[in-house]
């Protein structure tokens, strides 16, 4: 192998890498396109999500607060009717 081709490859390899690196810090996402279906399961997926955060932000209040049991007891009521 003569000097020229090794300096060829040599910045072949530097450029291919350069490319893994740039895909990979964008979490390898790059030119993804969602069709409809994923995009409504996604929509989904994260109503469902901030349904469990406003749960457990209800939880931890009552796990923290000393109030009467008629408290948690009108809490728990109000979460029933929320997911009827």
């Amino acid at each position: 192998m003569n000097p020229f081709e090794m300096v060829v490859l040599i910045v072949a390899i530097v450029m291919v890498a350069s490319i893994f690196k740039a895909k990979y810090r964008a979490g390898g996402k790059a030119g993804i396109r969602l069709d409809a279906e994923t995009r409504a399961e996604n929509e989904r997926m994260r109503a469902e999500l901030d349904l469990l955060k406003d749960r457990v932000a209800v939880l931890e209040r009552l796990a923290t607060e000393d109030e009467a049991p008629r408290a948690l007891n009108r809490e728990i009521e109000k979460l029933r009717s929320r997911d009827a």
